[in-house]
């Protein structure tokens, strides 16, 4: 036994070093500690009587209203459960799902439009030429110049966080669904987009190539060798950015915009915790069903 141990403790001694993933390592934990400084953190009044009292009182808060009074019985809670599904929980939570498709959509078109236009390799003058020809020194300029235009525009676009656009867009279109759908709809093609035009940059190179030498035009190449060779990965972009859009669409009806985030903003301001629960729960639900409807496509596809 202890020879074995003395072999582990020599293979311990013989392992690989890295100098720099060791000095990454010692960098990290020295900015851990300075934020933790700067920014003022401490815990010595997370566990006060008063705290505990707090907490104690939100989660007794935070149980089905008829529980709190009767104790637990399956009936009452479903009845109450029911009881807020139709007075508005139904409603909500179908329109936040539905604006997070439409967004999506609306985003995933966009940003597989835009891809085009910012892969570098599709949007040159002669895309995939395996030699020979050569474009114009005026045409290679300006399929450049339409690449760095649309990729910056991805990048804007992105850049600006959903809440910020959805901000904007409720001065112009009021309280609704739309301010929404574009502010989710625009941040995401940016992601979709640069997600997108990377996919077309990373591809096999030789199915376009041969396409290319045949004679096939810019359309033929994008729809027989680039999409089929882009779709599986461009879904799980698309299924995972749904996924946010859920999340984003509840948030974002605290703005005051129909939606779960509003039932959940509302709930809170009356302390009604255990209802606030219940619509968070929803969301939750609808974060579920993205991800097993992503699974199920995805699966479609790998068998297709």
């Amino acid at each position: 036994m202890s020879q074995r141990l003395a072999e582990i403790q020599r293979l311990h001694r013989q392992r690989p070093r890295r100098v720099f993933v060791t000095w990454s390592l010692r960098v990290m934990v020295v900015i851990v500690g300075l934020s933790w400084w700067a920014g003022n953190f401490h815990l010595a009044g997370w566990l006060t009587d008063r705290r505990l009292a707090n907490l104690q009182r939100f989660m007794g808060e935070l149980r089905p209203y008829p529980v709190q009074q009767e104790g637990w019985s399956l009936s009452s809670v479903w009845d109450w459960s029911a009881k807020l599904w139709s007075h508005g929980g139904a409603d909500a939570f179908f329109t936040t799902l539905a604006i997070s498709v439409a967004a999506i959509v609306l985003a995933g078109a966009l940003g597989a439009l835009f891809s085009l236009a910012a892969a570098r390799n599709l949007a040159t003058a002669e895309p995939f030429l395996p030699a020979g020809k050569q474009p114009s020194k005026l045409a290679a300029l300006a399929w450049q110049g339409l690449s760095l235009i649309t990729r910056a525009g991805l990048v804007f676009v992105r850049a600006v966080p959903e809440y910020v656009w959805a901000f904007l867009f409720l001065a112009l279109f009021g309280a609704n669904a739309w301010p929404m759908v574009l502010a989710l709809a625009l941040h995401n093609t940016g992601i979709l987009g640069k997600l997108s035009a990377e996919l077309i940059e990373n591809q096999n190179y030789q199915s376009s190539a041969a396409l290319r030498a045949s004679g096939a035009s810019r359309f033929q190449i994008v729809w027989a060798s680039i999409f089929p060779q882009t779709l599986p990965r461009f879904l799980l972009y698309f299924f995972y950015r749904w996924e946010t859009c859920v999340r984003e669409a509840t948030v974002l009806g605290m703005l005051g915009m129909a939606s779960l985030g509003l039932l959940i903003v509302d709930s809170r301001a009356r302390n009604h915790y255990d209802e606030m629960l219940y619509f968070i729960l929803l969301g939750a639900a609808l974060v579920l069903l993205g991800d097993l409807i992503s699974a199920l496509t995805r699966r479609f596809i790998r068998k297709a």
